[in-house]
């Protein structure tokens, strides 16, 4: 099964934008995120109805953050991303015939519904303020800088 990267892939678009600190297109989103400005349009349009981004129109206009770093968890960005599958193991019937196959789906089926709620409750509590603080320590020990780091994708 394909993993679906869009949740990493967008914590790292937003917060280059955050340390661009002004209005990115799609283009250069889509530099930063090695894909195609389409699919950049179409994941940030989540993130605009869920009124954590906005896009500003005309010259110099783009993609700019509509709330604080410290206002954003990892769980916001995963309901705007629809929350997609977290786990790619499942059952190998819903609607097994097989009494043995019942009680291996009860058992995974109750597994993959307590580790979903601790992998959410986790996503919650993590802001984009801690992400963007974990990346500037990583920064300084590099002794890179901020401007050097959040172009880098785009140069």
């Amino acid at each position: 099964m394909k993993r679906d990267s869009r949740l990493s892939g967008v914590l790292h678009v937003i917060l280059h934008m955050a340390e661009v600190g002004e209005p990115m297109t799609s283009d250069e989103l889509a530099k930063v995120m090695q894909t195609h400005p389409v699919v950049v349009r179409r994941v940030m349009a989540g993130l605009r109805d869920s009124g954590l981004v906005r896009s500003e129109k005309g010259h110099g206009g783009g993609w700019v953050l509509s709330c604080n770093l410290s206002d954003i968890t990892l769980g916001d960005i995963y309901n705007a991303l629809d929350a997609p599958e977290l786990f790619a193991m499942g059952n190998r019937t819903e609607a097994p015939g097989c009494l043995v196959e019942e009680a291996v789906n009860a058992a995974l089926d109750s597994a993959f519904a307590e580790a979903r709620q601790v992998l959410l409750d986790r996503l919650g509590d993590v802001t984009l303020a801690m992400l963007s603080k974990d990346f500037h320590a990583r920064l300084q020990t590099r002794g890179g800088t901020p401007a050097s780091a959040a172009m880098a994708h785009t140069a």
